[in-house]
């Protein structure tokens, strides 16, 4: 008998069917909606004989402009899946006063607002940036592709088993109870010892691994890749603020790993790196957390800062006023980005010199970013603004994110935030300067660059629907936020006794709703352009009237985006090539060297998380043999030889007099 229980703790470690949350009707109800839809897919991909397309064109590609397609469908998803919890968290609050203790028990409710967290800024916001600056930044410079195309491949792959992890322990288990950054002790064995915690370190350790590899890819491809003639200060803004974003991801992810890796130590092992008790310090953890997550908030803002200059200029027929400052502030920003991490725990007692240091170095940090908004302003100021969705979502990031900044220099103030510190306070202001930032600048790149991924623009009534649900929602569903953190309410709490603060959450409540109407308009924005991408399509390649260079290339463009590297003269490269009468070559075609597909990225993926997952649930003999493979797999392709293959000048020149001939017919 204890031989075969012996052999079932090997095998299953502690999963067993207890794990499975069928008493709780909401998951159970969750599970049975995602299962149909999982089954719907697979009906659809057989019916339609997809899953060769599937594998062959996606799955396994290496192609950026492919890959970066996929982050953002991936951040669309998850993007369902955390303001889903948004949505629960709100009607909770909004219902549980008095005798009402609501519908959700505080254990569930702890775990939604932990998961709404780090889906909405690992797994919506990271893969929305890395996305756009995928698809983007090889077309802007001018290269056929990024400097390690099979890097690429297992850095989203890493990133979106990251995401599937997650999603199993809704179904599997539970997730973490611990808010968003999980600080010690509460996330500690003795306050923590089920698999929750496992699940939120080894799912943002599989993601964390694919971020770090594609931020050294995408400075290996700024720095080595760009086109002739195009020097540093040549790049586009949003290149620089990609290169910018890319750096920090390689200077702070590690700092990530690392406390993360000490906290599983804690965990597995019985060290005491954060336990107070026994020598060890939960304040050191806080430290190492925001050494990372302070700079992940500039990772998440400087793309996107990135995509507001490029509308800007586009949409006001101007060149980008202070090309210089802007790279400047980036360049500044992404300095004393690394040197303002304490401002998030004044209160942990460290002194006045030191909460004074921070607190100055914070209120420095907003010089640049004021000075990017005045270049804004200044682009647009006589401009001739044609206000199509890109620029409405510019127009409302720059209201609603100058709000948002001015609430950060009052918490900058350690006195003000002794008192504001843990309230709904800093809650509206971090999620005003997240969604007024990168949501609204993922949401514009997403809408200005669509036409170059696909060739066809999104609605463009639904899209300013939906620009305009998601701007009204947001200030009903957070300034309330603002007034209640005055009042002192402190946030994560599911019950409230006071029934004078309900009509506040009620409203923050159809704020969330309206901004659900502007996640749908966006939804059916993508459907209806489909549908109507024939009247929607542009045939000339330059559907905005884009002045970088990826506008120099069709709708969609071709795997190996030039068939002539450009030779760059100017800022505006694109706009300097038309000015000078750029036409397409008809003739000195030469053979273009393509990487191939692989299989191994994904199978890499898929053996990370599956050895993180016997790591959760302690089944070792699981998580062993996925390591041996893991290991082998990597040997193997690494001592592999394949060169990839090469398009011959023949087909080439075919294509580009296919391309150039459809642009005179629609001409």
């Amino acid at each position: 008998m204890n031989g075969s229980s012996d052999m079932q703790r090997l095998l299953l470690g502690r999963l067993s069917l207890d794990a499975i949350p069928y008493h709780e009707p909401i998951l159970v109800g969750t599970f049975a909606v995602v299962a149909l839809g999982a089954i719907a897919v697979l009906v659809t991909l057989t019916y339609f004989r997809a899953w060769g397309p599937l594998w062959r064109d996606w799955i396994t590609s290496t192609d950026h402009k492919r890959i970066g397609v996929m982050y953002v469908a991936l951040g669309l998803i998850m993007l369902l899946r955390g303001f889903s919890d948004a949505i629960m968290m709100r009607i909770q609050q909004a219902i549980s006063f008095g005798s009402s203790a609501g519908y959700l028990p505080p254990y569930h409710y702890d775990q939604i607002f932990t998961a709404h967290g780090v889906i909405m800024i690992f797994f919506v916001a990271m893969p929305f940036v890395v996305g756009l600056m995928n698809f983007v930044v090889p077309l802007q410079i001018g290269a056929r592709d990024v400097a390690f195309p099979f890097l690429n491949n297992f850095s989203f792959w890493m990133t979106a088993f990251g995401a599937v992890l997650i999603m199993l322990s809704l179904f599997v288990g539970n997730f973490a109870r611990t808010g968003w950054l999980a600080y010690p002790p509460l996330s500690e064995p003795a306050y923590s010892p089920d698999v929750g915690v496992d699940y939120y370190i080894w799912s943002l350790q599989v993601a964390g691994v694919g971020s770090l590899l594609s931020g050294v890819n995408m400075i290996a491809t700024i720095v080595k890749m760009r086109a002739p003639g195009m020097d540093l200060m040549r790049m586009p803004v949003f290149t620089w603020t990609a290169l910018c974003s890319n750096i920090l991801i390689v200077a702070a992810f590690p700092v990530l790993t690392a406390c993360l890796a000490l906290l599983a130590l804690d965990r597995y092992v019985g060290t005491h790196f954060f336990t107070s008790g026994s020598g060890g310090s939960p304040m050191m953890y806080v430290n190492l957390i925001w050494i990372w997550g302070h700079p992940e908030v500039y990772i998440l803002v400087l793309p996107v800062f990135g995509v507001f200059s490029e509308v800007v200029a586009t949409f006001c027929g101007k060149r980008l006023f202070g090309y210089a400052s802007m790279v400047y502030a980036s360049v500044v920003i992404t300095v004393l980005s690394y040197l303002v991490w304490l401002h998030h725990f004044f209160t942990m007692g460290s002194g006045a010199s030191v909460n004074a240091f921070f607190g100055i170095a914070t209120m420095i940090i907003a010089i640049p970013t004021g000075a990017k908004v005045f270049n804004w302003m200044f682009t647009m100021y006589r401009g001739r603004i044609r206000y199509e969705v890109p620029m409405l979502w510019t127009t409302g990031f720059l209201i609603t994110f100058v709000v948002g900044g001015m609430t950060g220099v009052l918490l900058a103030v350690p006195p003000a935030d002794f008192i504001l510190h843990n309230s709904l306070f800093l809650v509206a202001h971090f999620h005003n300067v997240i969604i007024g930032g990168v949501v609204f600048g993922s949401m514009a790149g997403i809408t200005y660059w669509f036409p170059k991924a696909f060739g066809f623009r999104l609605d463009p009534f639904l899209g300013k629907l939906s620009f305009w649900f998601w701007l009204v929602g947001f200030y009903f569903a957070f300034v309330p936020l603002y007034a209640l953190g005055l009042m002192g309410i402190t946030r994560r709490l599911s019950h409230f006794d006071d029934p004078s603060l309900q009509i506040w959450f009620e409203v923050a409540a159809f704020g969330t709703g309206l901004i659900f109407l502007g996640i749908g308009s966006f939804l059916l924005s993508i459907v209806m352009g489909y549908r109507n991408r024939d009247r929607l399509r542009d045939h000339t390649g330059d559907p905005w009237d884009g002045r970088t260079l990826e506008w120099s290339t069709a709708s969609p463009p071709p795997p190996y985006n030039f068939a002539f590297i450009p030779r760059v003269h100017d800022k505006d490269a694109w706009h300097d090539m038309k000015q000078h009468g750029y036409a397409r070559p008809t003739d000195g075609f030469i053979p273009i060297h393509l990487p191939r597909n692989t299989a191994t990225g994904f199978i890499l993926a898929t053996l990370s998380a599956v050895c993180a997952f016997g790591l959760i649930w302690h089944m070792w003999l699981m998580a062993g043999l996925a390591f041996a493979a893991l290991v082998l797999a990597t040997i193997r392709h690494t001592f592999r030889y394949d060169d990839g293959f090469s398009l011959s000048a023949i087909e080439i020149a075919n294509r580009e007099r296919r391309r150039t001939s459809m642009r005179a017919e629609h001409a």
